[in-house]
């Protein structure tokens, strides 16, 4: 199939099911929506990193996979503001605010070039089992990322409240600034890659692990500002990082192999988060202590440190201008 057709597909299919909840008021019918919504992120996902590999040298792929995180962010900065100003004239014209896939249509029709993916295996398969265990240690990154830092979205709000006298407009934007944060990081993902070449791998669990050291031991808004902004540099660093080795191990087959499989992994790990972290902060400090899922979270980011150093601490990362198809 062809990458403008599977764009353009996945690209339509989500603002009619986006857009298309503008329309509806019964919560069954919503649901379906949100369904067909999740199967057009299935399809715009993987090839938005994944072309990137197609068409891009492996030199040039930290500086466009960490350009590619930084739109993410900030395109969840815009939408949410959009989508509350949009709310506070009606709650279902938050909705609307998926009406701004149509500029990435107009993009997609006027510049993605038309070419047809393939695949190297053998049989002819996008996909086989045994590149689980090929990819595992950027599958499993991916995972414990999500996990990590979906504790912040889930928590941090009601947390926060009670540990300081901060308003909810303080508390919004220091959750607005993490996202920033995140956004100039991918910026100067390319840079920092090439500074930091072989210790990169350790920065993002070591900065999830300061940061929420800071949310469970704060004990004023400065250290909350800190906790947050450390969040952010992991973020902006893990995913792109991860994405970018996980490409030069994928090569031009990336979009149809490597990525369809961190994306599963991304939104599987947002979806276990609230379900693995509460229920363990409950059941192992109590109901009373608030900052259970923190305490829960540093322990997550030990065992995230400890894959990255089981799974690459033996392998040298080559230049960023580097052809190696080496998976680190």
């Amino acid at each position: 199939m062809r990458t403008r057709t599977i764009a353009l597909t996945g690209l339509l299919l989500y603002i009619v099911a986006g857009a298309g909840c503008f329309f509806i008021n019964d919560i069954y019918l919503l649901l379906g929506m949100r369904a067909i919504l999740g199967i057009s992120v299935g399809l715009i996902m993987p090839l938005s990193t994944g072309l990137l590999a197609y068409y891009f040298p492996p030199e040039e792929q930290a500086r466009l996979m960490g350009l590619s995180a930084a739109m993410n962010q900030m395109g969840g900065v815009v939408a949410t503001l959009l989508a509350g100003i949009l709310a506070i004239i009606d709650w279902n014209n938050a909705f609307l605010v998926y009406l701004l896939g149509l500029i990435a249509v107009a993009m997609v029709f006027l510049w993605l070039p038309d070419a047809q993916l393939g695949t190297s295996n053998k049989r002819g398969k996008a996909f086989e089992p045994r590149q689980l265990l090929k990819f595992h240690p950027s599958v499993t990154g991916i995972l414990l990322t999500m996990i990590i830092f979906f504790v912040f979205p889930t928590n941090f709000a009601i947390i926060t409240a009670h540990q300081t006298s901060l308003s909810i407009t303080i508390i919004t934007m220091i959750m607005v600034g993490l996202d920033l944060v995140a956004f100039f990081v991918g910026l100067s993902f390319g840079k920092l890659m090439q500074w930091f070449r072989q210790p990169i791998k350790y920065f993002a669990p070591i900065c999830f692990f300061f940061g929420y050291g800071c949310f469970t031991f704060a004990n004023g808004a400065f250290w909350i500002i800190v906790g947050s902004a450390f969040v952010g540099i992991a973020v902006g660093l893990s995913v792109p990082y991860l994405n970018t080795i996980a490409s030069i191990k994928g090569g031009k087959n990336s979009a149809t192999t490597v990525m369809p499989l961190l994306s599963a992994a991304l939104y599987l790990g947002q979806f276990v988060s609230p379900l693995l972290i509460t229920p363990l902060a409950k059941q192992i400090f109590g109901e009373n202590d608030m900052t259970g899922p923190y305490k829960i979270t540093l322990i997550i980011c030990l065992l995230f440190l400890f894959q990255v150093w089981a799974t690459r601490h033996y392998q040298s990362l080559p230049p960023v201008a580097s052809a190696s198809r080496t998976d680190r």
